[in-house]
């Protein structure tokens, strides 16, 4: 009876340090910056800055920087609702 409850113990505890991965695109712009920062000791890492509104104007910010700029995949782009359909009268 020990062994399954040390076990399961061991495997929630497993679960629960996992480390859990936050949302990198922020889905109200269009386009996002990848910026690449080397670390010491393998410390480096990169992330993504979603707050600008055209490829432009994003690569004026990377200009200079080991960075580079993409479309958003998780953009929500605002459609206009679908025209209404015509019905049309039956004339008898």
């Amino acid at each position: 009876m020990r062994l399954p409850i040390l076990t399961l113990t061991a495997i929630a505890t497993l679960f629960v340090a996992a480390d859990a991965g936050a949302q990198t695109y922020d889905p109200r712009y269009p386009v996002c910056m990848h910026v690449y920062s080397p670390g010491g000791r393998g410390g480096g890492g990169d992330y993504y800055d979603c707050s600008f509104t055209s490829v432009p104007q994003c690569r004026a910010t990377a200009s200079g920087r080991s960075a580079s700029c993409d479309v958003n995949p998780y953009y929500a782009f605002d459609e206009p609702p679908p025209a209404p359909r015509r019905r049309h009268k039956k004339v008898h």
